[in-house]
């Protein structure tokens, strides 16, 4: 059985269709657009849960793309010295660096509050 092309590894789920309309769409989604740094509502708060008593800065709210959201997690990681992670719209950084991130995102224009305690 010839394969023609690599998008068959793509076809996610799609077994067998009878229509004779059946037009296979690889799913490609749009990607999300970032809203202005003025329009972004931003939560800055501490987080300690399921994570073995550490603490660490959860910035959490960012409306836009995966690229865009990395962007501003590299920006804040090396303002502050330390190490983190962005993904799923949450950008965490290790520590409790809440006032300065806090400082720093007021500063580059976003919308951002602190949140919890």
């Amino acid at each position: 059985m010839s394969k023609k092309g690599n998008d068959w590894k793509k076809r996610d789920g799609v077994v067998y269709s009878t229509s004779d309309n059946f037009e296979y769409s690889l799913g490609d989604q749009d990607s999300t657009e970032s809203l202005p740094p003025t329009q972004q509502k931003l939560k800055v708060l501490l987080d300690k849960k399921s994570r073995a008593g550490k603490q660490v800065t959860l910035i959490e709210g960012f409306v836009g793309s995966d690229e865009d959201l990395k962007e501003l997690g590299k920006l804040l990681k090396n303002k502050c010295g330390v190490g983190g992670s962005a993904k799923d719209g949450e950008i965490l950084i290790q520590g409790d660096h809440r006032d300065k991130i806090l400082q720093l995102l007021v500063q580059a224009g976003y919308g951002a509050k602190k949140s919890g305690g």
